[in-house]
């Protein structure tokens, strides 16, 4: 007889809003205490010294991270001219200083040279890892830390103001991958300029947007509320660029049961026109929940994630 989970059988998303000074670990944590969920887990790393849209999924919904891992993401931050740190953000050493203080007009025509398909190399104070060991953990331990350049997606970048000489805003739409210190650090460089980071917020992951967003503070506070719950976003708010099948309570119970079922020659069309390029994946739906994630094969849909909703 298999060990009984701990918990409650809790599934949905949160769009939390994190808060300042808090690892993501640490706030996968405390929801799923608030929740006293079975299973959480978090879509996209935000640093401690950000703020904004974490993503944290509960129970079922975990299925659907590695959806949400390559979704688009939106940043807001600020440029302090003036110092280089080793961290690239104001808690880091400080390893160069100027006095250039880039005007409005250099700054918009640097911009367009990190919009696109870019080059880019991560921080050494970065997650990735070298021989096994995180980069910041070794740079942390005073080794050097050479990381080969990758690239990345940035859809959009644009200057937002400048509410004094010393500091810049700016916002970008991005793809996975895209790191803020390093597109500060290098766009600091290209304007002979030394910059860090003073202030990060992540505004958008995908479809999770401030406007659904909640901090910890307002869970605590409705946890004892009847509507406590209403807090969760349904689990297949990760899968909204998927094509969605409506199936019938018998095709479900197959689904359900590991088995393919076999669509008429209608729906294999509309899927078709439905589907990305390159993408098989169908979200099958019953009674307007998430049955299972299939793959379209030969006239068929075959279950590769099956959610118990």
């Amino acid at each position: 007889m298999g060990r009984r989970k701990s918990g409650e059988a809790i599934s949905g998303w949160i769009c939390l809003d994190k808060t300042y000074d808090l690892t993501s670990t640490q706030a996968v944590g405390r929801v799923r205490r608030i929740f006293n969920a079975q299973k959480a887990g978090h879509a996209g790393t935000l640093d401690p010294l950000a703020t904004g849209i974490l993503p944290i999924a509960l129970g079922e919904a975990t299925k659907t991270v590695p959806f949400m891992m390559d979704a688009d993401k939106t940043y807001r931050f600020t440029i302090e001219w003036g110092r280089t740190t080793a961290t690239l953000d104001r808690e880091g050493e400080t390893l160069a200083e100027s006095d250039v203080r880039p005007a409005k007009a250099a700054i918009e025509a640097a911009l367009p040279a990190f919009v696109g398909e870019i080059q880019q190399v991560p921080p050494a104070y970065s997650a990735i890892k070298v021989d096994g060991e995180r980069a910041y953990d070794l740079a942390r331990a005073g080794e050097e830390v050479v990381l080969k350049a990758r690239p990345v997606l940035i859809h959009s970048a644009r200057l937002v103001g400048q509410p004094d000489l010393d500091h810049a805003e700016f916002e970008i739409s991005c793809g996975k991958g895209t790191y803020v210190r390093a597109l500060v650090r290098d766009l600091a460089l290209a304007l002979g300029a030394c910059g860090h980071v003073s202030d990060l917020r992540r505004t958008r992951v995908g479809p999770f947007s401030e406007d659904k967003a909640i901090t910890l503070e307002m869970l605590e506070d409705f946890r004892h509320k009847p509507a406590f719950l209403e807090a969760l976003l349904p689990v297949e708010t990760a899968l909204d660029d998927i094509p969605e099948l409506a199936v019938t309570a018998e095709d479900a119970f197959r689904l359900k049961q590991g088995r393919p079922i076999v669509l008429v020659p209608r729906q294999v069309e509309t899927l078709k026109a439905r589907l990305p390029a390159g993408s098989r994946t169908v979200s099958a739906m019953a009674d307007g929940v998430v049955v299972a994630l299939c793959e379209m094969r030969m006239g068929r849909l075959e279950p590769t994630r099956v959610f118990h909703l």
